[in-house]
Parts: C-alpha cells; sequence; structure tokens
C-alpha cells in the first residue's frame, strides 16, 4: 500500500509524544514492505528534495516549517505522489486542509492521526480540519472524548491505542528485584507525591522502590522522600534507555501510574506486558486507568491511603516476567488495525 504521511514538523522539529507516535507507525509500516513517504519540511542540510530513512521515505515540501508555502506545495506534492491514503497530524490546521485537497486530486481518502498534545483550534482552520478527515483516530477514550466533545461525529472517530515490540521484552534479562517501580520525566505533571505518601504508609513493611526519570522537580520530589523518612529505600536512577527499563519492569512486582495527564500511558504498557501489577491513581486528564479497568492485575485507585492498599493487595499475585495478556498490542497487531482501517475507508470510497 502507498500511504503519504503529513506532517509538516518531523521529530527533528518538535520531539512531541504525537509526533513520535506518527512517525514509529509510518517506520512499522515501511518495515512491512509498504510505500511510505512523508510530506515535511526539510530538517536536512542539502538541497535535495528526498532522504530515506529505516526504508521511510522523507519528502521535503518547503526548505522549513512555514505553514502557508507548506499548505500551498502539498497538495501537487501528494498529487505526484499517488498515493493510497493520506495520515495527517492534526497542526498546523492549515496542513489538514491542504492534505485534504491533495487526496481530491489523487482519489485518496484523508485519515488524522490526533494524539492529543497539539490544539489546532486556534487556526482559522480549525473547523475544517476536524470536518475534512474521512476518519480521526485517537490513541485512548479519553481523547476520543474530548474529540466528540469538540462536535465530531463517533463514526468518525477511531480509537488505536500505542504498541508495544513484546519480542523485545522476552529478550530483555530482569534486573535486580525491586518491589515497586515509577516511570515518568520529574515534572510537575509527574504526582510523584502520591507515590511517595502511600509508600510512607507501608514504613512498617519491607519493600524497594525504584523511581525512573528525571526533570526541574527531581530535587524537590527527592527532599519529599527525606522527609517522609522513607528515602533509604527510595532510589531515584534518572532517564534509562528503553532496555534498562523494560529490565527493571521485568524484575518488578508492581508498577505505579500517578501522572496528571497522559493522552496514552505508554510506559505503563510496557510495565503491564513485561509482568507487573499496575496501579493507577485516577487523573481527571489520564487516560491511563483505561488499561487497568478491565485487567485481571489491575488496580485503580484515588487516594495515597487506597494506593498503599493496593501494593499490599499486589502481593497476592504470582510475580511474572511477561504478561501475554498484551500481545494485543503489540506493533504487529496495532499495525494490522491501521491496515484493515486503510481499506476500510478506501473500500467506502469505492476504491480498490
Amino acid at each position: 500500500m502507498r500511504v503519504a504521511f503529513v506532517s509538516m514538523e518531523t521529530t527533528h522539529h518538535d520531539d512531541r509524544p504525537g509526533t513520535r507516535r506518527f512517525e514509529r507507525l509510518a517506520r512499522l509500516l515501511a518495515e512491512r514492505g509498504h510505500d511510505v513517504t512523508v510530506f515535511c519540511a526539510r530538517s536536512w542540510e542539502d538541497d535535495r528534495e528526498t532522504v530515506t530513512d529505516s526504508d521511510v521515505v522523507y519528502h521535503g515540501v518547503t526548505d522549513s516549517p512555514a505553514p502557508t508555502s507548506f499548505a500551498l506545495g502539498l497538495p501537487w506534492a501528494l498529487a505526484r505522489f499517488d498515493p493510497d491514503v493520506i495520515h495527517a497530524l492534526p497542526t498546523p490546521a492549515s496542513q489538514v486542509v491542504a492534505a485534504s485537497v491533495g487526496g481530491s486530486l489523487s482519489r485518496a481518502p484523508l485519515l488524522v492521526e490526533f494524539f492529543g498534545d497539539t490544539d489546532p483550534s486556534g487556526s482559522r482552520w480549525a473547523g475544517r480540519a476536524l470536518s475534512a478527515p474521512a476518519r480521526i483516530v485517537a490513541p485512548s477514550e479519553m481523547v476520543r472524548t474530548e474529540l466528540r466533545e469538540s462536535g465530531v461525529a463517533d463514526d468518525r472517530l477511531r480509537t488505536l491505542p500505542e504498541s508495544i515490540d513484546m519480542d523485545r521484552i522476552r529478550a530483555v534479562d530482569p534486573a535486580d528485584d525491586v518491589d515497586v517501580v515509577f516511570a515518568h520525566p520529574l515534572d510537575e505533571t509527574a504526582n510523584v507525591k502520591s507515590l511517595l505518601l502511600g509508600l510512607a504508609e507501608l514504613r512498617d513493611r519491607d519493600w524497594s522502590a525504584t523511581i525512573i526519570g528525571d526533570g526541574p522537580a527531581r530535587g524537590a520530589y527527592e527532599s519529599e522522600a527525606e522527609d517522609l523518612r522513607i528515602d533509604d529505600r527510595v532510589e531515584f536512577v534518572g532517564e534509562r534507555p528503553l532496555s534498562e527499563r523494560l529490565a527493571v519492569y521485568r524484575s518488578a512486582h508492581v508498577f505505579v501510574q500517578t501522572a496528571y495527564r497522559e493522552q496514552f500511558a505508554t510506559e505503563l504498557l510496557w510495565a503491564l506486558a513485561a509482568g507487573c501489577v499496575g496501579i493507577v491513581e485516577y487523573q481527571a486528564e489520564s487516560s491511563a486507568h483505561e488499561l487497568v479497568e478491565n485487567h485481571r492485575r489491575g488496580f485503580r485507585v484515588t487516594t495515597p491511603q487506597q494506593l498503599a492498599d493496593a501494593i499490599t493487595d499486589a502481593g497476592e499475585f504470582e510475580h511474572l516476567t511477561v504478561d501475554d495478556d498484551w500481545d494485543a498490542y503489540d506493533h504487529d497487531a496495532v499495525i494490522s488495525s491501521y491496515l484493515d482501517l486503510y481499506r476500510d475507508v478506501r473500500d467506502e470510497y469505492g476504491l480498490v
């Protein structure tokens, strides 16, 4: 299948989670033999129109991110590519409108990937950007609800989660045993204080905790652990590459999620698949609870005391280093869902 991805800014310009998800999807499709081109602003230094990276072709529509120029050049670039389907990010909104024009020229349906970490509403093209696509893909029911509340009809929405590599989890050796693990950038949204308060309720029990991540609030969280007199059992290890995080998850018994804002709790997903019992503190602007609400090895809590009780109750579950229940979130399974969606939309348009 020939798939045109539209993202004026790539991860070389803007390393947001939604942009990373979008480019990862492009790479996964290309790895499986599909013809994938990302139409973007150039991020390379020479004047080549295209470059190839990991089987994905990057087509520079403009020399730098410039919404008006990008929107003017995009339709004709798409028409020359002659895609089977066009898949775009929602911002800038003008690129969605331009991609729609390109779809009309090339007779290709348009989909938009709406992760939820950008807001196109400030643009005069915002309404058109939400009405033009045949489908809008959201990573979670929380983001889907936000789109529905913005006026998008539910039958035009599709929820497709983040994906993970189950084989990679199985290939990593577990690290040294740890009871509780937490992973998130240590900023004001991490809400590590809830975890620390919960752990403080368990001072009279034998446990250890590892906190992965770094950021501007790290010092404050370390001071909080000291004030609560649990700093001797809580280890702040800073940022770690995925392979090291997976090793910790495979060794840990519990992963705790407390962050205030998550469009999709990807790190929680990795930990659950690596065998952790999941404990999620419910937050109004986080979708993390969706992953554990029907999971046999998961807890939803609302207070530090409930979190402490859940850590205790998690001891009733056997220790696992991989949980096959999460195979449905493997890259292959999620990519198959995207391809099914592409085919369904083409079928609706009478394209074969």
